[in-house]
């Protein structure tokens, strides 16, 4: 068995971050070419998206036993090289059932890595005895915006959408064929039942996790009309915020491990449930520009350690299998992205898209006010 704390192994973890990211990323630009492919409506477009998520979450719930029962190096590859594959097919589904299916496949692919590859890191991580999973999923964020471009410049010159993806899923079957043989051949195997039901301290690191994807998916579908509706940018500089939020988020995310090394995992919770918090308020109580966007750099530097630190604790905990216990944070953590902001909707509906994102601030305090909690030996 390759041993966890080589550089070789963190490099498979690393490339198995980027592969998702990327993957996720190639998607984006394909969407109005699907649309105006399949002459869809907004409505029905809508619904075919979820697909991505009912895939997802699918996947999440057997992929945590899976990997528990048989390592995640098999789930990781075998994710991964679906994850390419089934990339191209998006670009050439020809009606709205066909592109249903292959959508719920790719969620499905994508779940399914996201889970492993987590576990993964997990026991990298612990092997080599110091934080590496701010790094890790820094590489989720690279890759997302590698994928984005990388599709985008095809597109821009000409390229058709299925060669475009072709290039595409090859330079996500290569990052993995490189990493295939570097990956831990069996990661914390457990012998037990293959579903065990979340409980105890696991269950409060995923509500957690929750929050925190909840506050990311907010800043993905929401903050542009947050800040436009209060008049605080003009329309055609809605997406300035998210586009901060990003920057700091992935550059947390990089010199994330460094500082979680030097903080610990109770202050980096803590600090950074406060500084999430903080952003919030000043997005909403800001009366001017300048004062609203550096709340969104607050809110990217304070969630960017939040996840990987959960991460760490769901590893090290003994409630529950590590790996049953990272398929129920990451499951529940992407609910949070899918359902969250749909409910977001709800209450802007109901008392208006500020109060909505005060009652999002107030949750984002169950971060510091549990970390004492989730940290305790």
């Amino acid at each position: 068995m390759i041993s966890a704390d080589r550089p070789a192994t963190r490099l498979a973890t690393r490339l198995a971050f980027l592969v998702a990211g990327f993957g996720i990323a190639c998607w984006a630009p394909l969407v109005p070419f699907a649309k105006q492919r399949l002459a869809v409506d907004d409505a029905t477009l809508g619904l075919l998206l979820l697909c991505i998520g009912a895939g997802s979450v699918a996947a999440m719930i057997a992929t945590g036993p899976l990997s528990a029962r048989y390592g995640s190096k098999p789930v990781i590859v075998g994710s991964g090289m679906a994850l390419a594959c089934v990339l191209p097919f998006l670009s050439v589904a020809a009606t709205p059932l066909e592109l249903g299916v292959v959508l719920l496949l790719f969620g499905g692919a994508l779940g399914s890595l996201d889970v492993a590859m987590n576990i993964h890191a997990v026991e990298v991580e612990s092997a080599a005895q110091r934080p590496l999973m701010s790094g890790f999923h820094s590489l989720f964020s690279i890759g997302g915006f590698a994928g984005s471009a990388t599709m985008t410049l095809l597109l821009s010159l000409k390229i058709a959408a299925l060669v475009g993806s072709l290039i595409c899923s090859a330079l996500m079957a290569v990052a993995m064929l490189i990493a295939w043989p570097r990956l831990l051949s069996s990661a914390r195997v457990d012998e037990g039942p293959l579903f065990v039901r979340p409980h105890g301290i696991v269950l409060l690191l995923a509500v957690l996790a929750m929050v925190t994807f909840l506050a990311e998916g907010a800043m993905l579908d929401w903050s542009a009309l947050l800040i436009t509706q209060a008049s605080l940018v003009d329309t055609r500089m809605g997406g300035v915020g998210y586009i901060l939020f990003s920057i700091t988020m992935t550059a947390g995310r990089l010199f994330g491990d460094r500082l979680t090394a030097r903080l610990g995992d109770y202050r980096t919770l803590m600090g950074g449930g406060l500084l999430a918090a903080l952003g919030l308020v000043l997005i909403l109580a800001s009366p001017v520009a300048p004062a609203a966007l550096a709340g969104f750099l607050l809110i990217g530097l304070g969630a960017s350690n939040i996840v990987p630190v959960l991460f760490r604790l769901a590893g090290s905990q003994k409630s529950m299998p590590p790996a049953h216990a990272i398929g129920a944070l990451t499951t529940l953590g992407y609910a949070g992205i899918l359902v969250g902001p749909a409910a977001i909707g709800f209450v802007a509906k109901a008392v208006g898209l500020p109060v909505a994102f005060w009652v999002l601030a107030v949750l984002l305090l169950l971060v510091p006010a549990n970390a004492r909690r989730v940290t305790r030996k």
